[in-house]
């Protein structure tokens, strides 16, 4: 062997880093980021089921352009909505929503479900066994403001979800809610086992699409208009993160209404309290037109400096863009591990020859 040919240990040594910022999904699970493009503030409430760890807050502000991530554990499974029209006490910090209300009387829900009518994002993050990710959104509840799902990189169909159209301007004056500022469901309006899919309709034979529900269905193609909707409205993804944007269809009118960017708008992660009760224009008049397309906020929200380093909620931990992007992707963890090994065995070549 030559006197300055370098150790077996630090070729090694030089392939750990590459270990390290590989994790797998299982660890990783997913990162959601909350955007909001409508003109007013909306209030995200999140509602994990039983055993589903905490994502860090259950409630919080969201101004215009604002936008939170979150670091989402592999099996978590939950539901995230949007409250509008809230006013919470600077002091006290107790207050309610006009629409979606937890009744938790503060910002953060606290455990507690949004009240219909609300708009829903309902997930099922897959587990570490290379299950895939569910998700749509729903209207079995009503809604309340527009909302879009749309993952991002991940294997499989992973198809954007939502409801683009403002359902309150179209919605029947037997469904309106809070001064036309939501429309409830059949159920929640008439709360008859037809409508419900309960008691003797209890099943997807005998529980059928409703004049109502087709309604929601013609505005809003791709999301749950009734309990057994599931046909045209379950997506599956594996191993995506995911965005979940309030008024997706705001975001070309501030692209064409600005010369910023909007990839380049600034996150928010405020928290604190506001006085506020700006929300969603109550409906005037029902309209027949249907608005079918989703459009949502544009790629580069994932490419900015600021998603590189970013461990959601507060924690000041962080992690390098490329190990959130690549532990997503079985192919590429297997290309890495490959490369590894070849390089490992071109070292013990090495040794060997001197």
């Amino acid at each position: 062997m030559y006197p300055n040919s370098p150790p077996f240990t630090s070729y090694l040594l030089f392939f750990i880093p590459i270990f390290v910022s590989i994790p797998t999904k299982g660890v990783i699970g997913a990162t959601f980021v909350v955007i909001n493009r409508c003109d007013y503030t909306v209030w995200p409430g999140i509602l994990g089921n039983a055993g589903s760890a905490g994502l860090g807050s259950t409630g919080f502000r969201l101004p215009p352009g604002g936008s939170r991530a979150f670091q989402v554990s592999s099996s978590w499974s939950g539901r995230i909505w949007g409250r509008t029209g809230c006013t919470f006490d600077p002091v006290t910090g107790q207050g309610s929503c006009a629409t979606a209300d937890c009744g938790s009387n503060q910002m953060e829900c606290n455990g507690a479900g949004a009240t219909p009518p609300a708009t829903l994002a309902e997930f099922t993050v897959g587990g570490p066994a290379g299950t895939p990710d569910f998700y749509d959104v729903s209207l079995v509840d009503g809604f309340n403001l527009p909302m879009q799902v749309e993952p991002v990189g991940g294997a499989g169909a992973c198809g954007s979800t939502g409801c683009a159209a403002d359902v309150n301007r179209m919605c029947p004056e037997v469904l309106r809610a809070g001064d036309g500022q939501a429309c409830r469901s059949a159920c929640g309006a008439f709360g008859s086992p037809e409508y419900c899919c309960s008691g003797a309709y209890g099943s997807p034979s005998t529980c059928r699409p409703s004049e109502y529900s087709e309604m929601f269905k013609t505005a809003c193609p791709r999301s749950y208009s009734y309990a057994y909707d599931d046909a045209t409205s379950t997506f599956t993804c594996l191993g995506a993160d995911y965005r979940i944007t309030f008024c997706p269809s705001q975001t070309r009118q501030m692209q064409r209404s600005s010369s910023t960017p909007a990839s380049a708008l600034p996150s928010s992660q405020v928290a604190g309290t506001s006085s506020s009760s700006s929300g969603p224009p109550a409906a005037t008049q029902t309209t027949r037109g249907f608005i079918n397309s989703v459009s949502g906020p544009p790629e580069g929200i994932f490419k900015n400096p600021w998603m590189r380093g970013i461990i959601p909620g507060d924690s000041p931990a962080k992690m390098s863009h490329f190990a959130l992007h690549y532990s997503k992707s079985p192919m590429m963890s297997a290309l890495a591990m490959i490369l590894a090994l070849s390089f490992i065995h071109l070292a013990c070549l090495q040794i060997v020859i001197n």
